[in-house]
């Protein structure tokens, strides 16, 4: 069967993983370490349905799974709220049944034995037993903050066992690019290492530390300055 452009983007990301998306993008985009994978299957790459619940309130988060469509990231800022959970095994069972890629939720889950065996990706902050109430109006399809990024509607996300990590949809090419020169070039790492060459050999790290020694700077001496008057140069001291 051949892919979409769609299906193909998700299992390029897919295959590619967070690590090296965030390191395309300048070592940034990733989500907040208290994101993690909560199921059988941290793999995930899709685009974002976003939603932003009442805090503890879980009545936009049935509406945002009914209308997120097949091979999307369902993604619900839910205030970082650790105390009332917003997911559980009936949703997780109702989007793995309509094929969502994946759901990221800044709050916390329940049934998380249920979720642990499903085979669809389920990033949360945290677990707990209380469930939230059904009674207030969210957002869906709106600019979102989630586990500390900025996600909008229709950005892309990565998620592995490392985390979950945003790539805004204007660099999705970029960020795919960037990512397979450095896989490739980690890749060469590799091979070097197995024959036997020294890692800071292969990164020059001798090199790189003789340049940095040769200026040191010393946030002491501006702080001085500063309180003193404006220095006349760069407060740097270079060896001799």
């Amino acid at each position: 069967m051949r892919l979409n452009s769609a299906d193909a983007t998700r299992a390029t990301l897919a295959k590619i993983g967070a690590g090296p998306i965030s390191d395309a993008l300048g070592k940034t985009g990733a989500m907040n370490h208290a994101i993690r994978p909560r199921s059988a299957n941290a793999r995930m790459a899709g685009v974002a349905f976003t939603v932003r619940v009442h805090t503890a309130d879980i009545l936009m988060v049935s509406k945002a799974l009914s209308e997120c469509p097949k091979g999307n990231v369902l993604v619900i800022d839910g205030h970082a709220e650790c105390n009332t959970a917003l997911w559980g095994g009936l949703t997780t069972e109702a989007a793995f049944r309509k094929g969502l890629a994946g759901v990221v939720i800044d709050g916390a889950i329940r049934d998380s034995a249920k979720i642990a065996r499903s085979r669809l990706p389920v990033f949360a902050r945290a677990v707990v037993a209380n469930a939230g109430g059904a009674e207030y109006v969210g957002e869906l399809q709106i600019p979102i903050q989630c586990g500390g990024v900025v996600v909008n509607s229709g950005d892309w996300l990565v998620g592995d066992e490392d985390g979950v990590v945003v790539i805004p949809a204007a660099r999705l090419d970029e960020a795919i690019g960037t990512a397979k020169k450095i896989l490739q070039a980690e890749s060469q790492i590799a091979r070097a290492i197995r024959a036997g060459k020294d890692l800071a050999e292969i990164l020059k790290c001798d090199e790189v530390l003789q340049r940095k020694g040769k200026e040191i700077f010393v946030p002491q001496l501006r702080a001085t300055q500063n309180r003193a008057s404006p220095p006349e140069s760069s407060p740097t001291i270079r060896s001799k």
